[in-house]
């Protein structure tokens, strides 16, 4: 679709955002949000008529781009027929989508809580352990993040939780493996492997085995970097949770459904949790949903004894007929295998050759459509080309990189000092390597502030 300027229509949508939406992450006095008037497949574009290739996949959750026919169609089908119905019944939507999703989850993780996104699916998943173990306390990675509900904030690890942090919600952060800046002294992901779960299992260790319900972990943690874990580490976090009858958490709700080349990133580790969280991509994030996934023994738990927790518009129609619709697309079209392929063949020798001749780049990680690039003022050093949670002045090598993107036409996935190449999991070659390209010349701007 050719965008059709129409900067009078903009400047409306504009100023009614400004004098009536409350945006979320943000001071308000201090943003200027884009007026966007329409997206299709990888792009969406402004008033203007300014095109951007999507390097954020929306909020790492437009995993078959924007508008894809079928799922609108779906949604439009859905709403003729039922377009609402209680939690409490047995409606063939909602049918479909656990049974398309439990088809699809590793192990025995068969029985679906439908929530209306990730963070309240954490919420729900964290009750479940407690009530499943009896015990109150819940182990979560420092460099993580889990949603912005109460719980869930708490659960994250990294600076979004402090406002919030009341020290009073039974929560203990570790430290997770990251060999590019390893808390452990490790030089090889082996030692790094080996020295994260030594450093987990001494946690559990000095907090009372007893007393812990759950680990939950990102399969490959999102916003806190894309920290692809070493060969071994979920498999042992498995092992010890099996020890101390630890329930496992592992939270898919940005790497799940096909982002990492696979259903789940789960099957890239050949490890089994006890409760998997999802959302974003289960539907493209046409309709809010989101859910758990579960365990036969926790299930098991709640077969005669009630569990104490639902929501009003859990497993929704709409939302389910669009997760049912996506989840056969993706299926149809080869979208996941899509994935996998042009991370390994372009995404991955792109960006490593990025890094060799960017000095702005410190490190490439990633898989699928789902990665991320270290920026550093100094590769010898790994000195960060921004403190950590920068803001204001201290923050301006990043956000003049930001700017730098956005003018070559994509909008980038930016945190703390990283940018991550997350587009939609159908984008073609041809979208990977303009965007790519545009990325190439934005960091020539990152390249200005190192030394």
């Amino acid at each position: 679709m050719t965008p059709q300027p129409n900067p009078e229509a903009g400047a409306a949508v504009k100023a009614m955002d400004r004098a009536h939406v409350f945006h979320s992450w943000s001071a308000q006095e201090l943003i200027d949000p884009l007026a966007v008037a329409g997206a299709e497949g990888s792009y969406f574009w402004d008033y203007d008529g300014k095109r951007y290739l999507d390097f954020t996949s929306g909020l790492v959750y437009t995993n078959i781009g924007y508008q894809h026919p079928k799922v609108v169609a779906a949604i439009q089908e859905q709403a003729a027929h039922l377009t609402t119905f209680a939690p409490a019944f047995a409606i063939e939507a909602r049918s479909e989508a656990a049974r398309l999703i439990a088809e699809r989850t590793p192990g025995d993780l068969d029985k679906i809580f439908f929530t209306n996104g990730g963070a309240d699916a954490v919420e729900h998943a964290v009750r479940m352990a407690r009530l499943h173990t009896g015990r109150p306390k819940v182990l979560s990675a420092y460099r993580s993040y889990h949603g912005g509900t109460q719980q869930a904030i708490n659960i994250t690890g990294d600076p979004r939780r402090w406002a919030s942090d009341g020290a009073a919600a039974g929560v203990v952060h570790f430290w997770a493996p990251y060999l590019y800046r390893s808390r452990f002294y490790a030089e090889t992901e082996e030692q790094e492997c080996a020295r994260a779960l030594e450093h987990l299992e001494t946690t559990i260790a000095f907090e009372g085995p007893a007393t812990v319900a759950a680990i939950i972990l990102e399969t490959i943690p999102g916003t806190a970097g894309i920290m692809v874990p070493p060969p071994g580490y979920l498999a042992g976090v498995r092992e010890i949770c099996d020890k101390y009858g630890i329930v496992f958490v592992l939270d898919e709700v940005m790497a799940g459904f096909g982002r990492t080349g696979e259903w789940f990133a789960a099957d890239l580790f050949d490890v089994v949790p006890d409760l998997m969280t999802f959302a974003k991509g289960v539907n493209s994030g046409y309709v809010p949903l989101g859910g758990v996934a579960i365990s036969g023994a926790i299930a098991e738990t709640f077969g005669k004894r009630p569990y104490p927790g639902g929501l009003t518009y859990s497993g929704h129609p709409l939302a389910c007929a669009a997760a049912v619709a996506t989840i056969n697309v993706m299926a149809e079209e080869g979208v996941v295998d899509n994935a996998g392929q042009l991370g390994a063949t372009v995404v991955g020798p792109a960006l490593r050759e990025l890094a060799r001749r960017h000095p702005s780049v410190g490190e490439v990680r990633g898989v699928g459509m789902f990665w991320a690039l270290d920026l550093v003022k100094d590769k010898e050093t790994r000195e960060p080309l921004v403190p950590y949670n920068a803001a204001g002045e201290a923050n301006a090598p990043m956000a003049a990189f930001g700017a730098a993107a956005k003018k070559h036409g994509i909008w980038p996935f930016i945190n703390m000092n990283r940018t991550h190449v997350v587009p939609p999991c159908n984008v073609s070659e041809a979208e990977l390597k303009e965007g790519l390209a545009a990325l190439d010349a934005a960091l020539s701007v990152a390249d200005e502030y190192t030394r």
